[in-house]
């Protein structure tokens, strides 16, 4: 038994209390009348019968009740031994990361996670996980043999990216809702790369033990990969010398310098090749153009021929869509000549031809069929003609996309056309002579995307809006705002498709936005974004998302999604195809997609090149890690484990129960006594 308030035993002082009430009583003699008292004798009557402890049961009550309540608040407990100190359970986590393919790294971790396996008890409870761009849990905890190496034998070598951070995240969350001890055995390379930024994230909960198995032995061997690829995502025209090239890092884990040969191979066959020297433990950039495809979409790669110990990143593939330049629809007002100009010369000269602009006033737009264009924009326009504004919807809703730039016209029309929505005010910075700028950019935004904003935000902090309009964002996304709150650029999913509205104009009466150099890098992401280029084709990361339709379907309605995987497979089954919304490219390679909306796309897949450095951690690190390293770590353990053998059961309740039994009864039996005392006096 022990007390977790010792100090509150000093309230047994107050076990007097009682005993002092109930030995002070005032004796009353009452008065009797006798004749005379000539013959009484003056003494010294004897109080000794009045000091006596009267009403002994209600004396043992009132005691027992400071009794009971001074235990209470000393909170005394009962240490007992777990009945399931034995019943530890074992977590089996091998990494399937994409390092783990380099010599036989993988083949050892699951030659000696099955080792592991059969060493354990029969009755101990086990679980299989795979560690890789996911954590993948492959069995409940099961005792069986027999599935838990059926689960094991799974697993199988993948391109994703390990993160320790996500192991330890996982195991902190699952300590909130298993109590018991967890012995946690990762068989791993420990790459260093795959260590989070703040160590503390891939520290483990006090109740599981950590035992580390390294698969990686020595030091990493060298190793040349092809680290990233510059190539246009679409290409109009091969000639083009600005956008009709290649360029390819190639960079050296544990390198010496040596002379690399360096191919680019189209659709399977090698155009070109190129020598370059990559510097000790350095990178080197080569450089292929221009850049010969065919129409259609082409699969390309960038390739070391020179081998080297893990041949598995020699390469790199993207894809590239050659087609004719795509046409843009850019509807005006009647009386706005300017925002056609500049929007066109900053979209020649950030597509290089890639995008023809179509210009046309709102009262010609009558005919039009908006699906023959990559995109629409709608300048300064808020009033439409009903065909072509109800043609423009279904475009929209079927998968198009469209920019609204609001101009000066709201201020007499505040209906805004397909938004469904009016603007609620306007603001004419220019009447109160000072212009509004720009103080919040989303730079994740594609549109907007910058890697280093720099503290000019990206340029746009440079810029005046002398005019914008107040538009209830709802549930539109906001990507930009002016400096007195007014949303600038917002974004609305309208069936299949997307609306940009950009609250001020493309012209330099609204803003001088077109003056700057942000201007054009601004129109050449929108206009990609818009056109669907960058989603169509290109390159991404393994266990990158794609979004396959706008909105979920069901699987009944859904307009069927057909996906390839790099293996030739089919990716979905028949009830994802018609519902599904997102989809994980999960492998390298290339992935072929039809869109809900009806495009076709071609996606180039590579692993993270982190995962090409195959240095692992420092066994100073590992020890860290692992908790087997002296100090607070070890004295956390221990303590971790002392509270794992043994468990305090505390009295607490119980106490105060039979304190509440006894203050009942004491008020029941203090009223009998009362009450007789009244009847005698």
């Amino acid at each position: 038994m022990g007390f977790l308030a010792p100090w509150f035993l000093g309230g047994l002082l107050a076990l007097g209390v009682p005993v002092f009430v109930h030995l002070l009583r005032r004796h009353v003699t009452p008065p009797r009348p006798v004749s005379s008292l000539m013959f009484f004798e003056r003494g010294t009557q004897s109080s000794t019968r009045h000091r006596q402890l009267r009403y002994l049961l209600l004396f043992s009550l009132r005691a027992a009740l400071i009794l009971l309540l001074v235990l209470a608040f000393a909170n005394p407990f009962l240490r007992r031994a777990n009945a399931d100190v034995h019943a530890r359970l074992l977590f089996i986590v091998v990494d399937n990361s994409f390092s783990m393919r380099a010599g036989t790294r993988f083949a050892d971790a699951k030659q000696q996670a099955l080792a592991a396996l059969a060493a354990k008890p029969d009755e101990q409870k086990a679980q299989i996980v795979a560690l890789g761009g996911q954590l993948e849990v492959l069995t409940q905890p099961i005792a069986d043999d027999a599935q838990l190496r059926a689960a094991l034998a799974s697993i199988e070598p993948g391109d994703g990216h390990a993160n320790f951070g996500e192991l330890g995240r996982y195991f902190r969350t699952l300590s909130e809702s298993v109590r018991s001890p967890i012995d946690l055995e990762l068989f791993s390379d420990m790459q260093r790369t795959a260590m989070p930024s703040n160590f503390a994230d891939m520290v483990m909960p006090a109740n599981v033990k950590l035992v580390l198995h390294p698969v990686a032995r020595g030091n990493a061997p060298p190793n040349w990969t092809v680290e990233s690829v510059n190539a246009p995502a679409e290409l109009a025209d091969p000639k083009d010398p600005k956008r009709s090239r290649v360029e390819a890092v190639i960079a050296g884990f544990g390198t010496p310098v040596a002379a690399k040969k360096i191919s680019l191979l189209v659709n399977g066959k090698v155009i070109a090749t190129r020598k370059v020297e990559v510097p000790a433990n350095g990178r080197a950039t080569v450089e292929f153009a221009p850049l010969d495809v065919v129409y259609g979409f082409n699969r390309c790669q960038v390739r070391i021929d020179d081998g080297d110990a893990f041949p598995q990143d020699d390469a790199s593939v993207f894809s590239v869509q050659r087609s004719d330049p795509q046409r843009v629809l850019f509807v005006h007002a009647a009386n706005d000549t300017r925002s056609a100009l500049y929007f066109g010369a900053a979209l020649e000269a950030a597509s290089h031809g890639a995008f023809l602009l179509q210009s046309v006033a709102a009262e010609q737009a009558t005919d039009l069929n908006p699906s023959r264009f990559a995109f629409v924009v709608l300048s300064d326009t808020t009033s439409l003609p009903s065909i072509f504004e109800h043609s423009l919807a279904a475009y929209v809703d079927k998968g198009g996309s469209v920019l609204i730039a609001l101009g000066t016209s709201v201020a007499h029309h505040q209906h805004i056309p397909l938004w469904d929505g009016e603007t609620r005010d306007v603001h004419d910075y220019a009447r109160t002579g000072n212009s509004a700028t720009v103080v919040s950019v989303d730079f994740s935004y594609p549109p907007l995307e910058q890697a280093e904003p720099g503290r000019d935000n990206g340029g746009w902090a440079e810029v005046k809006f002398f005019y914008a309009a107040v538009v209830d964002p709802a549930q539109a996304r906001v990507a930009a705002r002016l400096n007195d709150g007014t949303p600038l650029l917002l974004e609305k999913q309208v069936g299949e498709g997307r609306i940009l509205l950009f609250s001020s104009g493309l012209d330099n009466l609204t803003n001088d936005l077109p003056l700057h150099p942000v201007f054009v890098a601004f129109t050449d992401r929108m206009a990609h974004f818009l056109s669907g280029g960058d989603q169509l084709s290109g390159t991404k990361l393994v266990d990158s998302i794609v979004q396959l339709r706008a909105a979920p379907a069901s699987s009944e309605a859904g307009d069927g999604v057909e996906v390839i995987d790099p293996e030739g497979h089919h990716a979905l089954s028949l009830s994802d195809a018609r519902s599904a919304q997102f989809l994980r490219l999960g492998h390298a390679g290339f992935y072929q997609i039809h869109f809900a909306n009806g495009r076709d796309a071609v996606i180039g897949v590579n692993p993270d090149r982190r995962e090409s450095d195959l240095q692992s951690m420092s066994p100073d690190l590992l020890a860290l890690w692992s908790g087997s390293s002296s100090g607070t770590t070890s004295q956390m353990a221990s303590d971790a484990a002392d509270q794992q053998k043994n468990r305090d059961v505390s009295f607490w309740w119980w106490i105060m129960l039979i304190a509440l039994a006894a203050a009942m009864a004491e008020t029941v039996l203090a009223s009998g006594y009362m009450g007789t005392q009244r009847e005698e006096a």
